[in-house]
């Protein structure tokens, strides 16, 4: 049963945990998304959560609108994923040495995204596209990669340049001690515009690498791509021997049981996951074609390593949730709810008279402040920072948990019910309404 906090909204214990995490952390957090910066105020500090909700330390109850960025797509604390650890954790918690269960884990993985013949698991999604792009450096003995602005793939050097998500949010696009040296090999071009990818291929084809992108973006809000945007790459990298490798760590098993991929009809060459292949704990993975992955070490010679990677304790997590989603496939439902989101949160704003846009693929979802279609970088940048911001803190004194940048996506779970869908939507009544009446 859900219980908003109480008015006024209590966060006296979150704002002394806060003020003491700053005395020993840079800012106070562990990553810089959390840290409330792009919506001003301090963040809570979370106690516990269950299913479709979260509880601060100061007793407030929140419907969740972020799954810890994607990976809770089956809720908070899924009993079978809980026991999986359970089990896992009574035998050890690390061997640095091969487990049956990676395999299990691998196969599940591989039987859903046929693009990944073999894969690496890793720690991270951060891990995960640093070690893509080194594989296709190796493999096709070039320098040179396409990323695309507003495009977060973790905190890579060479791929931290014209970031989004916290990067963005925060003001900070590229970060002091990223080299120029590091990032000289990376052209940053605007995401779906085809033309400006085709002359960059013209210019550089023979020294590209690869091109790496979200094939869905999450980092600037949610930016689908448009029509021939994911065709001309996949041609392009064709064509030129260059490696397509999508970014699919918040996409993939979310928006589809095969991933972005799946939906669009492209095969990439390689492909990157995170968050709900762990199962909500550390986990990475890159993986396609076997003739790229057998470069890796040992079987060839580009190196990439790590003494956590498939940690036995994530790896039961991961088996547990793909077991869950290969079993239940919620993504009818997940679907279903999402447009009810979708309407109510665009007749909310049109209601209150805001300019707006509802933009979304499956369970991810961003209603931005902009008075047009956002497609790039440069237009989200344009929308309206300030308005999100009174629309965080309201939705958040009526219990409703969003994402802390507008250029962050929400996600949500099987176990949000229509009942807490049309609370939601309510709430965005009342919150925009009062917004505009001011």
């Amino acid at each position: 049963m859900f219980k908003a906090p109480t008015v006024p909204f209590n966060q006296e214990r979150s704002q002394a945990a806060f003020d003491r995490a700053c005395e020993f952390m840079p800012g106070g957090v562990n990553s810089p998304a959390r840290a409330f910066g792009a919506v001003g105020g301090k963040p809570l500090f979370i106690e516990r959560a269950d299913g479709p909700f979260l509880f601060d330390i100061d007793g407030n109850q929140f419907v969740d609108f972020i799954g810890s960025w994607g990976p809770m797509i089956m809720g908070h604390a899924h009993p079978k994923v809980v026991a999986a650890i359970q089990e896992a954790v009574a035998k050890g918690t690390s061997y640095g040495a091969p487990t049956e269960r990676e395999s299990q884990l691998a196969e599940l993985i591989t039987e859903a995204v046929p693009s990944i013949e073999k894969l690496r698991l890793v720690n991270s999604g951060t891990e995960a596209t640093m070690s893509a792009i080194r594989l296709a450096r190796g493999a096709t003995g070039r320098d040179k990669v396409i990323k695309f602005s507003g495009n977060y793939h973790g905190h890579v050097d060479s791929l931290l340049v014209s970031a989004g998500s916290a990067a963005a949010s925060l003001g900070v696009p590229d970060s002091p001690g990223v080299t120029k040296g590091t990032s000289s090999d990376t052209i940053v071009l605007e995401y779906n515009d085809v033309a400006a990818l085709q002359s960059c291929f013209a210019e550089y084809g023979d020294q590209l690498a690869c091109i790496i992108l979200e094939p869905v973006v999450g980092n600037m809000g949610c930016v689908p791509p448009q029509p021939g945007f994911l065709q001309a790459a996949r041609e392009l990298c064709t064509k030129s021997g260059a490696v397509l490798i999508f970014d699919e760590v918040m996409t993939g098993f979310r928006v589809a049981w095969g991933g972005a991929q799946s939906l669009y009809g492209i095969t990439p060459d390689l492909t990157t996951l995170g968050k709900i292949v762990g199962g909500g704990l550390p986990m990475g993975v890159y993986g396609g074609r076997k003739d790229l992955m057998d470069h890796v070490m040992p079987a060839g010679k580009v190196y990439q390593a790590g003494t956590l990677s498939g940690n036995p304790l994530a790896t039961a997590a991961g088996v547990a949730m793909m077991q869950l989603l290969k079993e239940e496939s919620p993504y009818a439902y997940l679907e279903q709810q999402a447009e009810r989101l979708a309407q109510g949160l665009s007749a909310a704003a049109t209601a209150a008279g805001l300019p707006h846009q509802v933009q979304r693929v499956g369970s991810m979802m961003t209603l931005f402040f902009s008075e047009q279609p956002v497609l790039s970088w440069t237009q989200a940048n344009e929308c309206h920072r300030e308005r999100y911001a009174e629309y965080f803190w309201g939705m958040m004194r009526a219990g409703i948990y969003l994402p802390c940048s507008q250029f962050e996506a929400l996600f949500f779970s099987s176990m949000h019910t229509p009942e807490l869908m049309d609370h939601t939507i309510d709430a965005a009544h009342t919150v925009l309404g009062a917004m505009a009446a001011n």
